[in-house]
């Protein structure tokens, strides 16, 4: 027999790659953080002597959720300023509340709040934009959690930076620091095209081209955004040369037809934040028409101040809900489409789909477990329909992250939610007073 780390022995594996394919009654094997075989369980059985082999009878396994667009340190802001639109939120409330408050300090306690909370919901990866971005990589590798960590940018003062030379400096620092860490990558993050200007976007462009890094950044996420000035933000960004298959444009909720098919041309990006955006009432992505028009389109919860939360599961329900209701097609983002676009689409967008993103043999064992046994649950026919229109994330049992277990019987193995809760209580104390 073969010795490896481990087995696990499931009632389904979902590998995402192929599509819509349910293996029944299968096993995973896992050695050296990598997925080494995906076969038959009476085979497996046979073939492998694991360390660790576990039994999962009513379960679904499948690749980690990827989080493709968060904010986590905002966590902390959970439900502060609720019902209100984006700018009148962002300007009269969440940044005079960064400005008070913004410190390393805040961004450790809320990113740690949010790793927690994705862990337990079977997120395996996301894409973060906030300041202090080192102390969310910090946490990150302490935790075993796989990230994109934002090189942020904003044309003023924050605690984090004075100014755009400070930031790209700092950013630069951040990347070199980390480019060995094999779960961090660090894309560009400027925050968004009205918030950012021309030069310090040409010099985010002509760098991440030198370090072949992605550019992440909010486009179209308003009526208000793409009503300023003189042209469109997607018009001015294709001039100034940024879009590519290496750039990443959050929400797209206001797309004429020509630039579905221009962004199309050019290889890029989105990510959609259904729940965020409907919550600030910002618009809709037209999903199936980017999906047809060959786009690959991901999925992000956005922070939790405005979601107010980093449930990829519930993130899946309701693209594929809104997807139709957009479309008039009941037809349109399916289940199987959804989860796509949590999991591979994601990594594809991250620029990691070799690593990650599917069950194949040879990509890191990033791989979560869900239960679909409980009454909600029942009775079940296809688990691909039950896990985007059912299931909740409290039915997720396991999380493995290049192999190791970071979630064993719902139960984190790397956290102190103890002394993690007592801190929280801490800032909500200070936050309310604001």
């Amino acid at each position: 027999m073969i010795h490896i780390d481990t087995l696990i022995q499931a009632r389904w594996i979902i590998p995402v790659e192929p599509h819509e394919v349910i293996l029944e009654n299968h096993s995973l094997a896992i050695h050296h953080g990598q997925i080494l075989d995906i076969l038959p369980t009476p085979e497996a059985l046979q073939k492998y002597q694991a360390q660790q082999h576990d039994i999962l009878e009513n379960h679904a396994i499948l690749p980690g959720f990827i989080n493709a667009h968060t904010h986590l340190a905002m966590t902390l802001l959970r439900g502060i300023a609720d019902d209100l639109p984006l700018m009148d939120w962002l300007e009269n409330h969440i940044w005079p509340i960064e400005r008070k408050w913004m410190s390393e300090a805040f961004v450790r306690d809320g990113t740690e709040l949010g790793i927690a909370e994705m862990l337990r919901g079977g997120t395996t990866c996301f894409n973060d934009m906030y300041f202090f971005p080192e102390t969310t990589a910090k946490l990150a590798i302490q935790h075993g959690i796989r990230a994109n960590i934002g090189l942020v940018m904003i044309d003023f003062p924050t605690s984090w930076a004075d100014n755009p030379d400070e930031y790209l400096s700092k950013g630069l620092a951040l990347h070199q620091s980390l480019r060995h860490e094999p779960l961090i990558r660090t894309p560009f993050a400027p925050h968004a095209p009205y918030t950012v200007s021309d030069e310090p976007l040409l010099q985010i462009n002509s760098l991440a081209e030198k370090l072949n890094l992605p550019i992440h950044i909010h486009v179209h996420e308003t009526d208000f955004e793409v009503s300023q000035g003189d042209e469109r933000p997607l018009q001015r960004l294709h001039k100034l040369g940024l879009i590519s298959p290496s750039f990443i444009a959050v929400h797209m909720t206001h797309l004429e037809p020509q630039e579905i098919i221009d962004f199309a041309a050019t290889g890029a990006h989105i990510v959609h934040c259904p729940e965020s955006n409907l919550k600030l009432a910002s618009g809709f992505c037209p999903v199936q028409q980017c999906l047809d028009a060959g786009i690959n389109v991901a999925l992000g919860t956005d922070g939790a101040a405005s979601n107010n939360d980093l449930d990829m599961l519930s993130e899946m329900r309701t693209a594929a809900l809104l997807g139709k209701g957009v479309a008039k097609d009941a037809s349109a983002v399916s289940a199987a489409t959804v989860l796509r676009m949590a999991t591979i689409n994601g990594a594809k967008a991250l620029g990691i789909d070799e690593i990650t993103g599917s069950l194949k043999i040879g990509k890191a064992a990033d791989i979560c477990a869900i239960d679909l046994s409980d009454i909600e649950t029942l009775p079940l026919y296809n688990p691909i329909s039950q896990i985007v229109y059912s299931a909740s994330r409290h039915q997720i049992s396991d999380v493995w992250v290049a192999g190791k277990q970071c979630l064993k019987n719902r139960q984190l193995t790397t956290l102190d939610t103890q002394a993690l809760r007592k801190r929280i209580a801490e800032w909500q104390e200070k936050l309310a007073k604001s």
